[in-house]
């Protein structure tokens, strides 16, 4: 589910629904993928940010925060694994909310092994039935547009940094008419690790060629939240209201109900709290 690094210019890229299975996606000029390595570069590696581009960057992940879309993904993963003999409910699903899908599949598999398709397969197949689910009924979470229009506006540089393959992100910030927000768009898909390890967010801190200090995370998970303070991140945690005694949110820089308390929160954090 991480995205390989590409250039902004616009042009066909290789992506993967899964790894190993290429296909082509249009990319925009604004969906930029940098190639260049930045903490490999002597010049910049663990250079502190001159203090006016402390906290400038949001990141934002994506399902659950931008999209009301774990439902969604609780719905195929339930219909695709019950094809497998395999009978989950909601709240098993919870238990891998924030990984890479073929990091979920794993965890069942092994704990309730099945016959038949493999786990790469049932993948393909869970991603497919989100996409079904997304272009019917994706709609935007609470405060979402006025968040982004606020970053936008007030100059804060926008990023995504999502679990999900990078055919979903497609698919759903066009569902949703928001891909031109973000400067940057990463996937867990390829990345060494999926959330919550840090890979993620430190390739889309890499792409921003900020330090991860000067970036604010806001995710919906607690595994998100483990990975983007793991990058060295500040995080927002937006737990739906099911999570929202998950006592594993108590690390995140602070707690919001909706997007719509994203300006008045970021406002009262002090610019040099976390870690930079």
């Amino acid at each position: 589910m991480g995205s390989p690094s590409n250039s902004a210019s616009s042009k066909s890229v290789p992506t993967h629904g899964r790894t190993g299975r290429t296909q082509e996606l249009a990319i925009k000029p604004t969906l930029a993928r940098s190639t260049a390595n930045w903490r490999d570069d002597p010049s910049t590696s663990r250079a502190r940010p001159p203090l006016n581009s402390l906290h400038r960057a949001l990141i934002f992940d994506m399902d659950g925060v931008l999209i009301d879309s774990e439902p969604l993904w609780r719905r195929a993963e339930i219909e695709i694994f019950a094809s497998v003999g395999l009978i989950l409910h909601d709240s098993d699903c919870r238990k891998t909310q924030g990984l890479r899908i073929d990091e979920a599949v794993s965890y069942w598999h092994e704990r309730s092994p099945w016959s038949g398709p493999s786990c790469s397969q049932v993948s393909d197949q869970i991603v497919a039935r989100v996409a079904e689910h997304i272009r019917r009924e994706g709609q935007l979470m609470k405060g979402a547009q006025i968040a982004l229009d606020w970053a936008a506006s007030s100059s804060w540089r926008i990023a995504l940094a999502s679990s999900s393959t990078l055919f979903l992100i497609e698919t759903t910030l066009d569902q949703l008419g928001i891909r031109d927000y973000f400067e940057v768009v990463r996937s867990a898909e390829n990345e060494a690790a999926g959330k919550p390890h840090p890979d993620v967010y430190l390739g889309a801190a890499r792409d921003l060629r900020l330090e991860p200090g000067a970036c604010t995370a806001i995710e919906d998970s607690a595994n998100g939240v483990a990975a983007a303070l793991a990058a060295g991140m500040r995080c927002l945690a937006i737990p739906s209201s099911e999570d929202r005694d998950d006592p594993r949110f108590s690390s995140a820089t602070a707690v919001l109900s909706s997007l719509d308390e994203l300006e008045a929160t970021i406002q009262s954090l002090s610019p040099f709290s976390g870690s930079v």
